[in-house]
């Protein structure tokens, strides 16, 4: 049995914006799954819905399979405990997630309090177990968010995910305000945590190399669907939806000339969720879409082994290109 089975999970917030359309997930324990994509594509409500973390209206569909129980059936209480003992999440901004007037040690220590039925003192000698584990000395726990470094604080919202023993931890974009070195720090302690503990992680980016070098798998996301799945290098390094193609040509190579000297983007935006195109919802920006594509939504299928992706060029065999494309001959 897989540790996560997403099917067919949608979301719909009050107004009537499709965040996420149909979406399906697989993770074992100790994968590493990274979903990546631009802002707006429903990579954090995505997150979010796993845990039942959405604002009250909004509409949840499908099947959220922890260890094969559904998180979105569970009544309230059990919900409650899952966040914690079963799956954990990191938020991004680690200075708006830990309370400000609350020394860390004693953040850490409240769901060990709430959840393991621990004692005050057990909870304080985790919380500084937990803190060493991250790379920070235990005698940081006296100290406020504002005492710490970015880097320091991220590693304190790590150790809190990982306070109750959790089967799960969601990574949503974890590093985003750090600077490269810390970043990297980060990741690292990051994945071996998970090789360690025998985790499941859904790590969340916009950056694809970030991703390529952290996990294992890679999901991209576009307009609240996965447009394309597949084993996190070989997604990064040769993508078969252009949009893969487009994110992973934005960020250049070190050593590559051409990719220093004439950087390549993806001009416009991912569409308002409350009005989708029809169609592949990607066809306004795609620089090789049929006519076709306007009318005609595309669901993944078999790129190549262990592979997927939602285009109209997949199996035709031309690649993310075609001399059929609008923009072409």
């Amino acid at each position: 049995m897989s540790l996560l089975d997403v099917r067919n999970l949608t979301v719909t917030y009050p107004g009537g914006a499709a965040a996420v359309r149909g979406v399906d997930l697989t993770l074992a324990a100790g994968q590493k799954l990274g979903i990546a994509g631009e802002s707006g594509c429903g990579k954090s409500t995505l997150a979010l819905a796993l845990l039942r973390l959405l604002p009250a209206g909004t509409r949840i569909g499908g099947e959220v399979l922890l260890d094969g129980e559904d998180i979105l059936t569970m009544k309230w209480g059990r919900v409650r405990a899952v966040r914690w003992a079963g799956a954990s999440i990191v938020f991004q901004g680690a200075m708006h997630s830990l309370n400000a007037v609350h020394r860390v040690g004693d953040q850490i220590a409240e769901p060990i309090l709430l959840h393991k039925k621990a004692t005050q003192a057990g909870a304080k000698r985790k919380a500084g177990e937990l803190l060493e584990q991250v790379g920070l000395p235990a005698a940081r726990a006296t100290a406020y968010p504002h005492e710490l470094s970015g880097g320091q604080r991220q590693r304190v919202m790590i150790a809190m995910a990982l306070a109750c023993d959790p089967r799960l931890v969601i990574a949503d974009e974890p590093t985003t305000a750090l600077d490269v070195m810390i970043q990297a720090q980060i990741l690292r302690l990051i994945e071996q945590l998970v090789t360690d503990q025998d985790l499941g992680l859904i790590a969340i980016s916009h950056d694809l190399a970030v991703l390529a070098d952290t996990c294992d798998r890679l999901a991209v996301m576009y307009a609240g669907r996965v447009i394309e799945e597949g084993p996190a290098r070989q997604v990064y390094e040769d993508a078969r939806h252009p949009y893969g193609k487009a994110l992973s040509e934005a960020f250049p190579r070190i050593g590559d000339p051409a990719s220093r000297f004439a950087p390549r983007g993806l001009p416009g935006d991912p569409p308002d969720p409350s009005s989708v195109p029809s169609g592949c919802a990607f066809h306004p920006r795609c620089p090789v879409a049929l006519d076709s594509c306007t009318v005609d939504d595309q669901e993944l299928r078999e790129a190549d082994e262990d592979r997927q992706a939602a285009c109209v060029h997949v199996g035709m065999g031309t690649g993310s290109g075609t001399s059929d494309a609008r923009s072409g001959a």
